[in-house]
């Protein structure tokens, strides 16, 4: 019989974990209290860009983001292939824009240490710079070109990857409501108060911001919050915007549908995901300074998402200590689409019954409580 797996939270990585268990031959049900990729991954402008977002040094999380990235185009095909919807995987590359000269020595640095980890980055400035990106302000002094970094549009790869769930037979669950955890001693249980009750073997919480209190049940602390995430998009007719471009402040994307993507702001704000327009104006402000078309436009669309932060800003992937049928995949912050793959190939693995490989220790649940333990002697 094969094992029944129980994934709680259908956003992105609840999503992806649910592909990767049921290609393995298991039972999969996802229970979302609400909408399928309702909060942090609606949230998302699905940006693939690891040297850009982790440019401080090669640590284990942007190694992480790296071997991410590289499963992108054939984890992205795997989806496509059985729900026939397009992720509009877009490899146009990014620009980290310097409006000034001091800020040019920076992306020089950057781009010494990420050219050993395969980023082949370069410095574009004058003319090169504007005929890559020709609606650039002409005031910008330099750029950083990596020509890896990628998009997906974030809200039609949750799509895709639901259907591709359903077709595969996945038990998907919208709406559920409250939800309450048990850990019968035989397994676990999960009832909800619109539902219904569900039992299986294994439990993965991917629960984002939520993932604290549904530990909390099974007598685990995790320290998860919510940020709120505010991001506005532009409409046509729109001059075409080739790369991601991203600046101090704020960074733009251009969507095959002729939208133009900006982001993102960020505020502590509970889990009211509300959109304010303090923090939409603020992206709107920055636009014209290194977009002119921009000026006096004002955005078609605004929505805001929570997006799971930890202590370090760095997921948490494994299993609970002490219940090794229960596993945490949470936490993920800005980098949940861009992680996806390679946690749902590590929860994957751990489903099966494979021990966690050393490079997920640095993402072990219980490293917090660990380090304070530590410094308590």
């Amino acid at each position: 019989m094969p094992p029944r797996i129980l994934i709680l939270g259908g956003g992105i990585i609840g999503l992806s974990c649910a592909f990767e268990a049921v290609g393995n031959g298991a039972h999969v049900t996802v229970i979302e209290p609400g909408a399928f990729g309702g909060q942090a991954s609606g949230a998302a402008a699905g940006m693939l860009a690891p040297y850009t977002e982790n440019a401080e040094q090669p640590d284990a999380f942007f190694r992480l983001c790296l071997d991410s990235l590289s499963r992108y185009p054939a984890w992205v095909e795997r989806i496509e292939s059985v729900s026939g919807i397009s992720a509009e995987l877009m490899g146009t590359g990014s620009l980290t824009v310097a409006m000034h000269e001091a800020d040019v020595l920076p992306l020089h640095t950057r781009m010494a240490w990420q050219r050993e980890f395969g980023a082949d980055a370069e410095i574009v400035e004058g003319g090169q710079l504007h005929g890559m990106e020709p609606e650039l302000s002409g005031g910008a002094a330099a750029a950083l070109y990596s020509p890896h970094e990628s998009h997906v549009n974030a809200p039609k790869l949750v799509e895709s990857l639901e259907v591709a769930c359903r077709k595969l037979g996945v038990h998907l669950q919208a709406n559920a409501g409250d939800v309450t955890v048990q850990d019968t001693g035989s397994g676990i249980r999960v009832t909800t108060s619109h539902g219904g009750t569900f039992d299986g073997d294994k439990l993965v919480v991917c629960a984002g911001a939520w993932a604290c209190h549904y530990a909390e049940l099974l007598g685990f602390s995790i320290p998860i919050h919510p940020i709120r995430g505010q991001i506005c998009a532009f409409d046509g007719p729109l001059p075409q915007v080739n790369h991601m471009v991203f600046s101090s402040q704020a960074y733009w994307v251009g969507k095959q549908n002729g939208t133009l993507v900006c982001g993102a702001s960020e505020d502590v704000a509970g889990y009211d995901n509300s959109v304010t327009d303090r923090g939409i104006n603020r992206l709107v402000r920055w636009g014209p300074r290194l977009l002119p078309f921009l000026e006096g436009r004002e955005p078609v669309i605004r929505w805001a998402g929570l997006r799971p932060a930890t202590l370090d800003g760095w997921p948490l992937i494994g299993p609970v200590p002490g219940k090794p049928d229960i596993i945490i995949a949470a936490g993920h912050y800005r980098n949940g689409i861009l992680l996806s793959p390679v946690t749902a190939a590590a929860v994957g693995g751990l489903l099966a019954g494979r021990s966690a490989s050393e490079s997920l220790s640095s993402f072990a649940p219980d490293r917090f409580s660990l380090a304070s333990a530590r410094g308590a002697r």
